[in-house]
């Protein structure tokens, strides 16, 4: 699979927005005067090149007409990436317990080509074992059937694959001490998590750093959070922050650039990644002498 290919619909929207953006600003058409011609708002012309609407292709066709784009190439990509910005991601098919604000996470991860993450509480989901997954899941899903449980942790293992992928993003994550010491699911499932996170280390699309405990207070104590960035050049870099019942998402320049700070500040406070192996080890050991 390429990158395109992976692309879910919110990335094209985002991009086909991004695009249809410039080329109004290029010719000096006002969202107004772009509203008129496709008999609709000025705020839905926002919305669109904001991607935060779906495209009709007899839109898009008439706004390329009125910014002048006479080029039949440009024109049958950007209808095509109205056409996929209509289409289901591979996900769609877990819908029955994917919330819709995650599944628009779910879009940017797969098009992303770095993804640094620093997490405080659990391995990252992309890290994940599946009786680990299957553990956190039922912490925040009590009342679930094994069954629902089952396909959650089956849309988990499924997210893995794209790391497993030649054009797979590359993942960078940073994780408190506290992460490998918490028995999420027993110590036998905790251990089986550390082990495949001592695998994990030999990929080279992987680097994991670890804040020890004796590095007192750091930068990010605030809570965890993602930055993905992605090969598009229209698309700005996204910060994630999951919340109980939703995800915030922000893309000000001024708010993805304070994350990026504080996520270099984390890189620099952890051991080096040459050192995670041996802090992983640690961490079996300790677990083995307390048993």
């Amino acid at each position: 699979m390429t990158g395109q290919q992976n692309d879910g619909p919110t990335v094209r929207r985002l991009q086909l927005g991004a695009r249809l953006r410039s080329l109004r600003l290029a010719k000096g058409v006002t969202r107004d005067r772009a509203g008129y011609e496709i008999r609709a708002s000025e705020s839905k012309i926002s919305r669109m090149e904001l991607g935060r609407v779906s495209f009709k292709e007899r839109d898009v066709t008439d706004l390329l007409k009125l910014y002048g784009v006479d080029d039949e190439g440009e024109h049958e990509r950007l209808l095509t990436l109205a056409r996929e910005a209509n289409t289901p991601g591979w996900w769609h098919s877990y819908g029955d317990v994917l919330s819709s604000w995650f599944q628009n996470y779910l879009d940017l991860e797969q098009a992303a080509e770095l993804i640094r993450t620093y997490e405080i509480q659990f391995v990252p989901g992309l890290l994940q074992t599946d009786a680990y997954a299957r553990a956190v899941i039922m912490l925040g899903h009590g009342s679930a059937t094994p069954a629902e449980i089952g396909r959650r942790a089956e849309l988990r293992m499924a997210r893995k694959q794209m790391l497993a992928d030649d054009d797979q993003p590359r993942l960078w994550a940073v994780l408190d001490e506290a992460v490998l010491r918490r028995p999420i699911g027993g110590r036998a499932v905790l251990r089986e998590q550390i082990q495949s996170l001592i695998e994990i280390c030999e990929r080279p699309s992987v680097r994991l750093q670890v804040i020890p405990f004796e590095s007192g207070g750091h930068a990010a104590a605030g809570g965890a959070f993602s930055i993905l960035r992605f090969p598009h050049p229209d698309m700005p870099d996204v910060v994630y922050i999951e919340h109980l019942t939703s995800g915030l998402y922000l893309d000000k320049p001024e708010e993805v650039d304070h994350y990026a700070a504080a996520m270099g500040r984390l890189t620099i406070e952890a051991e080096p990644p040459a050192r995670t192996p041996e802090l992983l080890r640690a961490a079996l050991r300790d677990l083995d002498d307390d048993h």
